[in-house]
């Protein structure tokens, strides 16, 4: 309730304060009625402009910043030594990871640190972090961007990669082999759930719209609903090249599109995380990147060779 209090604070205005938490206003608005309700204390004044602090509310402000901050300084040590102790990296991911390179990060992982075991964890899609900010992992298989609130976020981009659309098998822009973005304008699109964010944002490509406005088919917060929502005609969705490989599903097909930025994969970890077996999994990350890089320049040249 604390957290959600400073949230509104700092934001004053409770739509922006719950995207920041990744929780539905209703459930916001909740928690900021059961701490005033606590306290026997009226914290926020709300009408339909505006959100401001009360008296109560300014003089509570600062004292909770530095509790919560506290707490989160002695939550963090609490997880390290439980965690080094019992020598286990919690990996936390989005949809398919690192893609092909999850199995390869996790095999030179296991080089650098033998005696250490991982567990893996997939995050719902309102947490672009996947688990990070919570601090419910320890690193994070991720694709950039990140909110901006919360606990500092250092990435490290592994791979980039062509953002392709996902469409129903019997959409007429099926049949291209590939879909120009302005096709797609005003198509219903399947989206992320609004607490999501700025990552919500980048998947429907907001900023290649030129304010054409979005039409929102369905939202969904795990693979295996945006995949049920496109089979089923609810609308079309933005993903990664390589998702599009791993999540083939009978009713669904990718195709590339033109004129729009591409997606990165990066690995991710807290930046006040400053222990050696993160720093050896984020090397382990960038070591399996690199060779992987080399290897496709390494197949380039010979396909080049072989053309007569």
């Amino acid at each position: 309730m604390l957290r959600s209090f400073v949230a509104v604070a700092e934001e004053l205005h409770f739509t922006r304060a719950a995207q920041r938490l990744h929780i539905t206003q209703p459930a916001l608005s909740k928690q900021i009625e059961q701490l005033e309700r606590h306290l026997r204390l009226p914290l926020l004044r709300r009408s339909s402009r505006a959100v401001t602090l009360t008296a109560a509310g300014a003089a509570l402000l600062p004292g909770a910043r530095r509790l919560l901050a506290d707490w989160e300084e002695l939550l963090g040590m609490a997880q390290e030594v439980a965690t080094t102790e019992a020598r286990t990296l919690r990996v936390g991911f989005i949809a398919n990871g690192a893609s092909e390179l999850t199995p390869r990060i996790l095999t030179a992982f296991a080089g650098i640190r033998p005696d250490w075991r991982v567990t893996m964890t997939q995050a719902l899609w309102t947490d672009p972090t996947a688990g990070l900010a919570a601090g419910d992992v320890d690193v994070a298989l991720l694709r950039p961007p990140l909110p901006q609130s919360g606990p500092r976020i250092s990435t490290r981009v592994l791979l980039t990669e062509e953002r392709w659309v996902a469409l129903p098998a019997d959409h007429p822009l099926a049949c291209q082999q590939v879909v120009r973005f302005e096709q797609l304008l005003d198509e219903p699109f399947i989206a992320l759930p609004a607490e999501a964010g700025v990552w919500r944002d980048f998947w429907l490509a907001l900023d290649h719209r030129d304010g054409h406005p979005v039409v929102i088919g369905a939202e969904v917060k795990t693979t295996d609903e945006w995949m049920e929502a496109i089979a089923n005609n609810f609308g079309v969705c933005f993903t990664g090249a390589s998702t599009a490989r791993f999540y083939p599903r009978p009713g669904v097909v990718c195709r590339p599109v033109e004129k729009i930025t591409p997606t990165e994969v990066a690995v991710a970890w807290r930046e006040a995380d400053r222990r050696r077996v993160v720093a050896d999994f984020v090397t382990a990350c960038a070591e399996t990147a690199a060779a992987a890089a080399a290897e496709s320049v390494d197949e380039d040249i010979r396909w080049q060779r072989r053309d007569p």
